[in-house]
């Protein structure tokens, strides 16, 4: 029976993915951005820092060995044969994090059109005129030439200085270099408001907007907010950090007294929302409402318009 001992296999994995394409396959590393870069095969497969991900395929790793095995589909044994036999005798050299200086905050070009976006957002059921809104105050656009969703936070002095992208026909999602998660998404009171309903992302504060206007109600009479993600700490009782979001916007609005936690009804949210309320509870008035139906907001308003989510055609990714 094949065997290869435990040492050489640690040997393998030892190598990461952009030294093995630099030294042994260069002309399948694409450059990317900054320290980002993808392959000529799989655009979407991007590598940086020590780490790849196949965003098209929700997969990915750190080691060559791991790629071998889920992108080359190569039998583990013949994954660790080629790695060895590649590298010879040499040791394998170990990718260090360079340190770049950091990328200045710059929107994504701007389509002259926002076609695309204004009909994936209603395809995900929120309202025409709230789009159109957001448009207007240069809060969303669609980007060129990728045409994503693009999601604008600024700061008070009404400069942008963040940006959510969102494919509007695959699963693409990132953050643009430079964003300042303190200034994400946001939808101000357009009154004097006291409280502020919190979201993990740009698509589930509008789909609240779009049921409180169904409702009758009035959805710029609070703030919404969003937090551009939370995370579950890996150990139970491990302090939660406070957004950055909400701790500036927090410092921003000293009238709020009252937050309410729309996070997404899944284990990471469900401890962030307690976690959040524990935290926050001996100043503000903290009320979690996590989503009724399905995982977020958006899953809640399709099912209360009676449809799903618009399908996805192709990944546009890059």
């Amino acid at each position: 029976m094949p065997y290869i001992p435990r040492e050489q296999v640690e040997k393998a994995k030892e190598m990461d993915l952009l030294t093995y394409l630099k030294t042994f396959e260069p002309d399948e590393l694409v450059h990317f951005a900054g320290n980002t870069y993808c392959t000529r095969e799989h655009d979407s497969l991007k590598i940086s820092n020590g780490k790849w991900y196949w965003f098209s395929r929700g997969m990915g790793g750190r080691s060559a060995l791991d790629y071998l095995i889920k992108v080359k589909e190569m039998p583990f044994m013949d994954a660790v044969r080629r790695i060895l036999g590649q590298e010879m005798s040499m040791p394998a050299p170990v990718y260090q994090v360079q340190n770049e200086p950091k990328k200045e905050f710059e929107l994504p070009q701007r389509c002259w059109y926002s076609n695309r976006v204004f009909s994936y957002l209603q395809g995900r059921g929120i309202d025409g005129e709230i789009i159109q809104s957001c448009i207007n105050a240069g809060r969303i656009y669609e980007s060129y030439p990728h045409h994503n969703a693009v999601f604008v936070g600024f700061n008070p002095e009404g400069q942008p200085k963040y940006a959510a992208l969102r494919g509007t026909e695959s699963d693409f999602k990132r953050e643009a270099y430079g964003s300042d998660k303190r200034f994400s998404f946001c939808l101000p009171a357009q009154i004097h408001a006291s409280t502020v309903h919190l979201f993990e992302a740009a698509i589930d504060l509008l789909s609240y907007a779009t049921m409180a206007k169904m409702s009758g109600k009035d959805f710029r009479a609070t703030h919404l907010l969003s937090l551009a993600g939370v995370y579950k700490p890996s150990k139970e009782g491990t302090e939660i950090t406070i957004p950055p979001a909400l701790s500036q916007f927090l410092s921003m609005h000293p009238e709020v007294c009252q937050i309410v936690l729309r996070l997404d009804n899944d284990l990471t949210g469900q401890f962030a929302a307690r976690s959040l309320q524990a935290a926050l509870s001996e100043k503000y008035m903290v009320k979690i409402a996590l989503p009724s139906h399905g995982k977020d907001y958006n899953d809640m308003l399709c099912h209360v318009l009676g449809h799903s989510k618009a399908p996805k055609r192709h990944d546009l990714e890059r």
